[in-house]
């Protein structure tokens, strides 16, 4: 690769980084691209009250494990004298609470906080073909001549599952149907009777249980759908309706054929479900999104610092919005300044000052200083001990100027100690410099220019909104930088410059 190609490549890769780390950000762990964006997440809970009946007390209760389009967060059980453990395996969870003697009733608690999820899970795993349903007759006939007859007018496990599901619904128009239609009334009850039918055909299917997180409701219905293994995916259909797919914020509670709780030793009096709707802030889900998922792109974010260490790097990181503003001003519209980025450093200066009172600040240092930098020219010192004498009369300066503002109540002039003053220094021998070489105007007109820059460079750097970027996406200054290498390749005229050549393209029309 040649090196007229090599810089074109090395800025794209570098554009390209960051651009994808940043959407793998946005799209896939739900950070948001601006502050302040806010998420919806509820607060559910299940309680159960108890009333003794005789010996030991067993309870046991179904628990959210992987609920598709949803995490959860903050799980927390209030069952005071009783033992707890929890059975987990990756589909399946069950906390069991136990305790020898129970003399009156009480009340357990599961409480978790839930918030949406960009992932989207799988089901369940992959499942084994089911056995065929073992019936008595006429039972038994009537499976054998209804699968037969929805086979022919179906052409997969999908339009099979959608095809049962329809003549459940309207059992009063199949004969067949109708022997498997007593007892049968909720959804749930439909979609049992909808898996011996697609067992029939060795279809397998799996029963889901769970809940509408819509709005804040005292007492949940626990909703049943029916999942069914088609194309090497599960596809839900709502044993009701026959609609294919999840109902919108749809949480996923547990699977299979168990009961939500079961209890031995007592009975359970009551078993309720609440769910309360609350705002949170969209960066701190996404931030406990990917601590759940052990992202490591997710992990890159000041927001894994300390609180003062934020702030520094903050700070730090911003600084490269500064020089890609200053390669702008200096390469394509040509302006000069004192230092090739001492500009940037006064405008973080000015963050703290505030634009038009760093202004102020820095031609009053700059003015006095260049005062005593002329007296000492007289004195014929060598350049170190020259610029040394210049770094302690900015200081002294720096700190006549707080003295005198603290004495009036003007809180501005004690900032004036944020000013880099090594760089001010410098400026001000490079300014005194110019103005005996080349003159008190070009001496002027550079001091101008690197105020100006440096106004621009604190415009950049004051955005509220790129303070939130660098902080949740360093990453971002891989652009900056693929910026700065595409534009590090211009020779073409700045601005200035045409004004400057002007006359010469005048004089060339005949």
């Amino acid at each position: 690769m040649t090196r007229d190609r090599q810089w074109v490549v090395l800025s794209i890769l570098l554009i390209l980084l960051g651009g994808l780390i940043c959407t793998y950000k946005i799209v896939f762990l739900g950070f948001p691209y601006l502050p302040d964006q806010t998420s919806e997440q509820w607060s559910i809970q299940a309680r159960l009250k108890i009333e003794p009946v005789e010996g030991p007390v067993r309870v046991s209760l179904m628990l959210p494990v992987r609920p598709s389009g949803f995490s959860i967060n903050d799980e927390n059980f209030v069952s005071r004298g009783f033992g707890l453990t929890i059975e987990e395996d990756h589909f399946r969870r069950q906390a069991d609470w136990a305790i020898r003697n129970l003399s009156r009733s009480k009340s357990i608690y599961y409480r978790a906080t839930v918030f949406a999820d960009t992932r989207r899970q799988r089901i369940m795993s992959a499942p084994d073909v089911p056995a065929f349903p073992v019936l008595e007759e006429p039972w038994a006939s009537a499976l054998i001549d209804l699968v037969v007859d929805v086979q022919t007018e179906s052409a997969d496990a999908q339009t099979f599952a959608a095809e049962v599901l329809d003549r459940i619904n309207a059992g009063s128009k199949d004969a067949n149907i109708k022997l498997f239609l007593d007892n049968v009334d909720s959804a749930a009850d439909r979609a049992r009777l909808a898996q011996t039918f697609l067992a029939g055909a060795q279809i397998p299917s799996v029963l889901i249980h769970g809940i509408i997180l819509r709005k804040d409701v005292q007492r949940s219905t626990v909703s049943t759908m029916l999942a069914v293994w088609a194309d090497d995916d599960w596809l839900v259909f709502d044993p009701q309706t026959g609609q294919k797919g999840l109902p919108p914020e749809f949480m996923i509670w547990w699977r299979g054929d168990e009961e939500l709780a079961n209890i031995s030793g007592a009975r359970i009096d009551d078993l309720q479900i609440s769910v309360k709707r609350r705002v949170a802030s969209m960066l701190d889900l996404a931030t406990r999104r990917s601590e759940l998922r052990d992202s490591f792109i997710g992990r890159l974010s000041l927001l894994e610092l300390p609180v003062q260490t934020q702030s520094v790097y903050e700070v730090l990181l911003l600084v490269p919005f500064g020089i890609l503003v200053i390669v702008l001003l200096r390469n394509f519209i040509g302006l000069s300044s004192f230092g090739t980025f001492a500009p940037v450093l006064i405008a973080l200066a000015f963050r703290e000052t505030e634009l038009v009172k760093g202004i102020l600040l820095f031609i009053m240092i700059v003015s006095l200083g260049l005062i005593f930098r002329f007296y000492m020219e007289r004195l014929r010192l060598l350049l170190v001990p020259r610029l040394a004498a210049v770094v302690t009369i900015v200081v002294l300066l720096m700190t006549a100027i707080s003295l005198i503002s603290d004495r009036f109540g003007m809180e501005t002039g004690l900032s004036v100690s944020l000013f880099p003053m090594v760089i001010i220094s410098m400026v001000i021998e490079r300014m005194s410099i110019v103005w005996e070489e080349r003159g008190a105007a070009t001496s002027i007109r550079e001091g101008l220019g690197s105020l100006l820059m440096a106004s621009l460079a604190y415009s950049m750097m004051s955005f509220d909104v790129l303070g939130y970027w660098v902080t949740v996406f360093p990453e971002i200054n891989f652009i900056v930088l693929g910026l700065i290498v595409a534009l590090g390749r211009y020779t073409g005229f700045r601005l200035t410059e045409l004004k400057r050549f002007r006359q010469l393209a005048l004089q060339d029309q005949p």
